[in-house]
């Protein structure tokens, strides 16, 4: 075994001589976004760009992107990248819908290989073209490299890296083998496999947070341990050292492995998959993206520098045996894979992970009682990722993770609730993914990334509470709830329609609940949050805005100011 691992560190040194340009890719579901316009791309690839990421592999299915209104779509999206900088290339998915005929690819190919955005693999200058699988067809890519000049990485995963690699075809190849086999963390034996078969040819490393789907009529419905699998992988890309790093993925919402903002328009997959409800909707993923540039850098130069502390957690909504599996196996028969129980695989813990520049602590609260965490990984020297997780203990309701160090809160995030109450009765193996940013904002969509746009809709996925620290040095009671609800009782518990909830969640809590808001639940005062967090004002371009005057000033104030509905330009407010 010494032996082997040895070999392989000489051929790796020799592998990573030869990386001319290191570049990250997410892969993107073109068939989720028919019709999307030259806008719609362009706001996403601002959000990847913001998080270090350099280009999007396009999976293409034939019929979504040679017929109407695919041609506009792509059309659309090589001009945003265009006048972003950013990077495209194709990725044929030959599962999707079949495989794909040799003259459809020459057309997309002859269109777009030599377009300004489209990726060129250097040094050669060659246009990068992928696949999702496709080893029927390997022979079309003989005359497809001759007439185009194409640098060809595909996924041939079924046949694994020496079948792959005895093709003869492939200039490189991108394996699709992102997740664990069983309730186990990931290992790179297969990764590393690759590598020391291809040789001096690249390998495009596969990197995934997260893998559950339920699609029934599409045969689909397991899931792959994900938990520590997002943290563990981007550890395994920094000592891989691969030429490139693909992302599985950026918007493939059926499988849960979803890094980008929540788009509605996008949800049309789980009603054509028979899924038992959408099982993404409010389940927001930006979190994942927080540490992307701190990373993306260090792979890339070897170093990074941290600009702004902030943490990262996800976690399941309900403990695993609190409702229905809803027919959900960990791992998957149609490959293979022998069959598990999906708890066996699916931790119920809260997972949480820091960017911190020295040592701090770390509590959890999930409901009214905290738990001090620990943590599993500390960075060398201190200055880095910090990763750990708690379990859920039984215990439900709201999650907060609150990082300190020296008595003084850093980074504080208050997220979603724990319950074992699920929809239609079906546990939803989906995560939940929130963060917070040091002395600034907490939540689903937290994220300390300029030009990141979250969707409207991730305000109503947090619901923030006080954790038991908080609230023991807290002392201050907000007059306008004395006066509103009677001494000894106030608003404790409240809700409002659209994009109001988020906000009336919070403040209604605290015996602040103004109309749009609905009080829920009165009781004892609840001592509110200490008001150190600025004045907040409606965005001017909210809809009905004055309506968010008050909640918007107090929340602010209060340390929970949301970006869909708050900012801090007092022009908001002006007239109301």
């Amino acid at each position: 075994m010494r032996a082997f691992q040895l070999a392989l560190a000489v051929v790796l040194s020799a592998c990573s001589a030869a990386v001319h340009g290191k570049a990250v890719f997410a892969h993107f579901m073109v068939g989720n976004v028919g019709g999307w316009t030259t806008s719609q791309w362009s706001s996403d690839i601002a959000v990847a760009q913001a998080a270090g990421i350099d280009g999007f592999a396009l999976n293409v299915a034939a019929i979504d992107t040679m017929t109407p209104p695919g041609p506009q779509t792509l059309a659309n999206a090589f001009s945003a990248a265009q006048s972003l900088g950013f990077k495209l290339f194709f990725s044929f998915d030959y599962l999707a819908q079949g495989a794909w005929p040799r003259s459809d690819i020459l057309t997309l190919l002859n269109r777009y290989a030599n377009h300004p955005a489209y990726f060129q693999h250097p040094p050669t200058n060659q246009p990068l073209v992928s696949t999702f699988e496709g080893t029927g067809n390997t022979f079309d890519w003989i005359s497809i490299k001759a007439q185009t000049n194409v640098f060809f990485v595909p996924d041939y995963s079924s046949l694994g890296p020496l079948g792959a690699v005895l093709t003869g075809v492939a200039d490189g190849l991108f394996s699709w083998s992102a997740w664990p086999d069983g309730p186990s963390i990931i290992s790179t034996v297969l990764d590393l496999l690759y590598q020391v078969l291809l040789g001096s040819k690249p390998y495009m490393m596969p990197v995934s947070p997260w893998f559950y789907t339920n699609l029934p009529n599409w045969s689909k419905n397991w899931l792959w341990r994900g938990d520590s699998l997002w943290f563990d992988r981007w550890n395994q890309v920094l000592s891989a050292d691969p030429e490139y790093v693909q992302i599985i993925s950026w918007n493939d919402y059926g499988e849960s492995h979803y890094i980008a903002p929540l788009h509605s328009e996008q949800y049309g997959l789980f009603s054509v998959g028979g899924a038992p409800y959408n099982y993404a909707a409010n389940m927001p993923h930006d979190g994942w993206r927080q540490f992307l540039p701190y990373l993306i850098s260090q792979y890339k130069t070897g170093r990074a520098s941290i600009t702004t502390e902030s943490l990262v957690s996800w976690f399941r909504l309900s403990p695993a045996n609190a409702c229905s599996t809803g027919g959900t196996t960990g791992n998957t028969a149609s490959q293979g894979q022998v069959v598990y129980d999906p708890a066996t695989l699916a931790q119920d813990r809260v997972f949480f992970s820091a960017l911190l520049s020295s040592s701090a602590q770390v509590s959890i609260a999930i409901g009214r009682v905290t738990q001090r965490g620990s943590w599993s990984s500390i960075p060398s020297g201190g200055s880095g990722i910090y990763f750990g997780s708690v379990p859920f203990n039984g215990l439900t309701g709201a999650v907060t993770v609150t990082i300190s160090r020296n008595g003084k809160i850093v980074a504080q995030m208050q997220g979603a609730t724990v319950s074992k109450q699920c929809t239609n009765g079906i546990s939803s193996w989906n995560a939940w993914v929130g963060s917070a940013v040091a002395g600034g904002q907490t939540g689903a969509n937290a994220l300390a990334i300029p030009g990141a746009t979250p969707a409207t809709t991730l305000t109503t996925t947090t619901k923030p509470r006080t954790t038991t620290a908080t609230l023991a040095k807290a002392t201050t009671t907000p007059a306008t709830a004395k006066e509103a609800a009677g001494a000894g009782t106030v608003c404790v518990s409240g809700t409002g329609s659209g994009n109001f909830i988020g906000l009336c969640q919070f403040a209604c809590q605290f015996g602040y609940c103004p109309s749009p808001c609905t009080c829920t639940a009165t009781g004892v005062q609840i001592p509110e949050l200490p008001a150190t967090g600025g004045n907040g004002y409606p965005l001017i371009s909210a809809g009905s805005r004055c309506a968010y005057t008050g909640l918007c000033s107090y929340s602010c104030s209060h340390g929970y100011c949301p970006p869909t509905a708050c900012g801090r330009n007092p022009a908001g407010a002006a007239g109301c």
